[in-house]
């Protein structure tokens, strides 16, 4: 967890901005980190950010939009170049994040802050992280939304179950509310709504800055029919192959792998280790010659990582139970296969 003295500095650094740039991991906690940090600063653009690391090609969007400040959230590995290239422009540059990560690897000039803790086995979203720095009450909902994606029930949560009894369920398990509740709905529609091509999740961006409740969210309205548009066509496709993955459980790994248009592996992975939890699940997309993973399974992330290292064409990282890799998909089947052999 951040200290009191760590929430009021990268307050500062948000106040001192006036024209400032969010980069976001493209998924709910990402998404809610910004809108919480948008909406309580009152300016600002953000950029959705896809894969891991996030890559230089994001620079092109700092040369567009010149910013005094530079703001990345929920991205746990920043290519070098990228901050190089931040230096050469003399710009502010914080990042928040709550992946464990070597911090050698983030240069000294970067504002840096992280909620990850080895010792006090803690790691608050950054969307948490978000919510205490803005300290809105009437955005708890936008808060909540983003934990329970990343799988943590806030400590906030009694109060939100307060304001919205009815958006929300009586559980101490956030995939319960994120698969079995109207708030969960919401971070569905938020995933969704990221899949879509760039110039839909602007507007998405738009309505989202300026809702003021979450019942504008969930009611269907012209404002946010692309959204509801994008998560009818989204949930279609997610619904079948949920169902063909769960065929394939075997007595250790749930192994499923797909291709396609869009990549869900992390929705996919999310929900089969709930329904799962016994098992370590592994979720591929494959497209072309390289596999994207989301694995879960209970303490799994030092097995994965020792696996990985092993690979020359493979990178990931994440949490204890969750973790992301990418891969040649000439090295997947040797990879699952001394998964098995290991567990």
């Amino acid at each position: 967890m951040l200290t009191k003295k760590q929430i009021q500095e990268i307050k500062t650094h948000l106040e001192n901005s006036q024209n400032p740039l969010f980069f976001f991991d493209n998924d709910p906690d990402g998404l809610c980190s910004f809108l919480l940090l948008r909406r309580f600063l009152g300016r600002g653009k953000g950029v959705a950010v896809k894969g891991t690391p996030m890559t230089n090609e994001y620079f092109r969007k700092v040369r567009e939009l010149e910013p005094d400040y530079i703001f990345i959230l929920d991205k746990p590995i920043v290519a070098k170049d990228f901050y190089d290239d931040v230096w050469e422009i003399n710009t502010q540059i914080v990042v928040i994040d709550h992946h464990e990560t070597e911090k050698s690897f983030v240069p000294e000039f970067v504002n840096y802050y992280n909620s990850f803790s080895k010792k006090k086995k803690s790691s608050e979203p950054v969307t948490f992280i978000s919510y205490k720095i803005a300290n809105n009450r009437n955005d708890l909902w936008l808060a909540v939304v983003g934990c329970i994606s990343d799988n943590y029930i806030p400590s906030f949560y009694k109060t939100f179950l307060k304001m919205y009894p009815d958006l929300g369920l009586n559980s101490k398990k956030a995939f319960d509310l994120l698969y079995g509740s109207q708030i969960g709905k919401i971070s569905q529609l938020f995933s969704a709504g990221l899949k879509d091509r760039t110039t839909n999740v602007l507007k998405m961006l738009k309505f989202l800055v300026n809702v003021k409740s979450p019942y504008e969210v969930l009611e269907e309205t012209n404002e946010n029919s692309l959204m509801y548009g994008r998560f009818n066509e989204l949930n279609k496709k997610y619904l079948e192959l949920l169902s063909r993955a769960k065929v394939n459980t075997g007595e250790k790994i749930l192994f499923f792998k797909y291709s396609g248009e869009t990549s869900m592996t992390s929705e996919l992975a999310n929900n089969l280790s709930y329904h799962f939890p016994e098992k370590i699940i592994i979720v591929a997309y494959v497209k072309g010659e390289s596999v994207n993973l989301s694995i879960r399974g209970k303490n799994i992330k030092n097995k994965i990582l020792e696996l990985l290292n092993k690979i020359e064409t493979a990178t990931g990282g994440g949490h204890d139970n969750a973790i992301g890799a990418k891969m040649s998909l000439k090295d997947l089947d040797k990879f699952v296969e001394d998964l098995k052999n290991i567990s």
